[in-house]
């Protein structure tokens, strides 16, 4: 048992989840910037070569097998990020793909139902459904509500990169013995040859070498970026958090990263919300709010009705 002044975070763990928060959360308008020089699938290969060498000779290899972390290297590194990536540089707005990616949390639960048989709450049902009308806003919005500039076909985007997160969640569940960080690092090694290939053939030889023929300080401080701040300081403080005071009291500061999104969009980009993508936003927060806290508030509501009055 973790002694009485553990129960609550202190400061400095308050502030270091802060800080991951807004790293991840301004993650969004930092890639946004950087694809203005450079195509998304090189940025990717890039990222995910600098995230693996030489951190690789350094970090321990985690307690998986190499069949588990290239798959989720390939769906995190590929499917995700490859999806999200190319949704950004086709025009999708940062702020609200910052809130749509986060519907990962409901194919997690969804995959993790159908293939590893684990049971979802009624709470998760109702989360889902609210984050569902969001997305059919979304959907239905056109131009006539929307002004962030989010079309059907990258929101589609959007959240088939959620489903490949969703998906590369559920891979991590098989391996309840891995190192966050060291997960993180080894997957890469995995991802950028794929992406490399991908981007040549989709994005053309030319754009590659025209971006590192001149190598500009946006794609530059975005790769920086991309590598030190959102992968390696962001995980690893994430890791060490959710290590000395577990998942349940830290995962959920995971939702203020759409906030930070939205906000370092607005400021940065300029970007600006209609009234469709404002209802959609709040249904979709809404959603994840339930999903997140519905069980343990519906356990403390039937707990306290199944209590012996005096």
């Amino acid at each position: 048992m973790r002694d009485s002044d553990e129960s609550r975070l202190s400061a400095g763990a308050l502030g270091a989840a802060l800080v991951v928060v807004t790293v991840w959360g301004f993650n969004f308008t930092v890639v946004k910037l950087g694809l203005a020089d450079v195509p998304p699938l090189f940025l990717l290969t890039l990222r995910f070569a600098f995230c693996a060498f030489p951190a690789v000779f350094f970090v321990k290899k985690p307690a998986a097998s190499w069949g588990s972390l290239a798959a989720y290297g390939l769906l995190l590194g590929v499917g995700q990020f490859g999806l999200l990536f190319t949704a950004l540089a086709l025009g999708a707005p940062a702020g609200l793909s910052s809130v749509l990616l986060q519907s990962q949390a409901f194919f997690t639960a969804l995959l993790a139902a159908a293939l590893l048989k684990e049971r979802i709450g009624m709470h998760s049902v109702a989360g889902m459904a609210l984050a569902a009308a969001g997305l059919t806003l979304v959907a239905l919005s056109g131009r006539g509500g929307s002004l962030s500039g989010m079309t059907v076909p990258l929101a589609l985007m959007i959240l088939g990169a959620a489903f490949f997160w969703g998906a590369a969640n559920v891979v991590v569940r098989t391996m309840p013995g891995a190192d966050a960080l060291g997960l993180v690092v080894w997957s890469s090694v995995v991802s950028p040859l794929p992406l490399l290939g991908l981007s040549l053939w989709l994005e053309g030889p030319g754009p590659v070498a025209a971006s590192l023929a001149r190598p500009t300080p946006a794609w530059v401080g975005a790769l920086a970026y991309l590598v030190i701040a959102a992968s390696l300081v962001g995980y690893g403080l994430w890791n060490r958090l959710i290590l000395r005071h577990g998942a349940g009291r830290i995962a959920p500061f995971s939702l203020l990263v759409p906030i930070v999104g939205i906000s370092s969009a607005a400021l940065v980009l300029g970007e600006r919300f209609g009234p469709a993508d404002a209802a959609a936003t709040a249904l979709v927060l809404a959603g994840l709010l339930v999903h997140v806290f519905g069980g343990s508030l519906a356990g403390r509501l039937s707990a306290r009705f199944r209590r012996p009055r005096p």
